[in-house]
């Protein structure tokens, strides 16, 4: 079989424990045989994110915003725990994905990867909720420390004409903690932008949510820069396709989630859309089963799994055993980053490869084998077998091969 040819590498992250193992796997089995793949690579497990200082996240971010296209395994964010397990580390590096976000700035789009056998948690769900997470800033790109006597805390900003502003932040009896965070005007405007075009380009009602009337300052900013952007620049087009927007505090929008029929885009502030894609993936079936992609605001693409590196798999893997690792993010991560690459070099060949690798894997768990995180969430009397990692991989290669025949 002669090999889909690529003209433009992609730009490929490397990751952490199973998930690494996973990549590996997926490129053996799904990719190299049938592609001529053309990636830029870069290493980022968090040995050599440490050899590096992190140059290595800073690097790959920047080569995303070179070549337009990146696909990332997922990385570990050490916490004092991972500190312990991986003594070789000199410092407690920033999570990568905030980095590369920082960087690359924009949107992340998460969605649930939705099979007919598996319903959702909440029964009134028919159809996929969107999460678009703003992915720069708020506490991933704060500031913070210890303190360990009575003292006051100021907050002070000198702009470069000279003039500053201070506010008191608060003033203690004894040992606190402080974090600083922020935003930028330029960065809630492209997020806004991004929400209301992505939500017209796949005709979703869009909702965003902060919690303004406690944060009215910081959170008011945001649902200002959205309100002024859809009126001057989105209204009509919206109108025009019969789309809604609209705005309402988190508590709500949550109740309102909760209560609807889904089909529409949640946008939501960095911290907030971390928290609730995995709400959504969870209650849609696994976090292991949703894709995401950052959109920057010139087009730039960054696909990835949404999930954690799968640590307690990798310590069994480690004694030699078998898991059932469910590898469906990553393969979309992959398949989305060769659909874009495909589309943005008029490679029609690699985009319909994309799009057969994805329905090699409906097509895979539509015939009952699946990873076992799956088999506890088919409805009754669908015949489902749990298997291997590899054995599942190996069943969607098989189809693969007979869809590229």
């Amino acid at each position: 079989m002669k090999k889909i040819q690529m003209t433009t590498p992609i730009v490929e992250m490397d990751g952490d424990e199973m998930t690494r193992v996973l990549w590996a796997m997926i490129k053996e089995k799904l990719l190299l045989p049938f592609v001529d793949l053309k990636t830029e690579y870069y290493d980022l497990g968090l040995p050599h994110r440490n050899e590096t200082k992190d140059q290595v996240t800073i690097d790959a971010a920047n080569a995303t915003k070179r070549l337009g296209v990146a696909v990332k395994c997922a990385t570990i964010t050490p916490n004092r725990q991972r500190m312990e397990e991986y003594p070789e580390l000199t410092e407690m590096w920033k999570s990568p994905n905030g980095t590369i976000r920082a960087i690359l700035d924009g949107t992340a789009f998460r969605a649930p990867i939705v099979l007919p056998f598996i319903h959702p948690v909440v029964k009134n769900w028919e159809a996929p909720i969107t999460i678009a997470r703003h992915a720069y800033g708020d506490m991933y790109k704060a500031v913070d420390m210890v303190t360990d006597e009575p003292g006051t805390c100021t907050m002070t900003f000198k702009g470069d004409s000279g003039a500053e502003k201070t506010l008191n932040v608060q003033t203690v009896r004894g040992p606190a903690v402080w974090q600083g965070q922020h935003n930028t005007e330029e960065s809630i405007r492209a997020f806004a932008k991004s929400c209301f075009q992505y939500a017209i380009d796949t005709k979703q009602d869009l909702w965003f949510s902060t919690k303004d009337t406690i944060s009215k300052v910081y959170d008011g900013e945001f649902k200002r820069i959205f309100g002024e952007e859809y009126e001057t620049n989105y209204k009509a087009k919206f109108d025009a396709l019969g789309l809604t927007y609209f705005y309402t505090l988190i508590d709500d929008a949550v109740a309102r989630v909760i209560r609807s029929k889904g089909g529409f885009i949640w946008a939501l502030k960095n911290y907030d859309g971390d928290v609730m894609s995995d709400m959504i993936a969870t209650a849609f079936g696994s976090l292991a089963m949703m894709t995401s992609v950052l959109v920057s605001p010139d087009g730039t693409m960054e696909f990835e799994a949404s999930h954690g590196t799968v640590t307690r798999h990798y310590y069994r893997y480690l004694k030699g055993e078998q898991t059932s690792t469910n590898p469906m993010a990553t393969i979309f991560a992959w398949s989305g980053a060769l659909k874009r690459r495909g589309e943005l070099d008029g490679l029609d060949d690699l985009t319909a490869f994309g799009e057969k690798l994805e329905a090699a894997c409906f097509d895979t768990l539509s015939a009952g084998v699946m990873t076992k995180d799956l088999v506890g969430l088919v409805e009754p009397g669908f015949p489902a077998t749990g298997v291997t990692s590899e054995a599942f991989l190996d069943a969607i290669a098989a189809r693969l091969r007979e869809k590229l025949a």
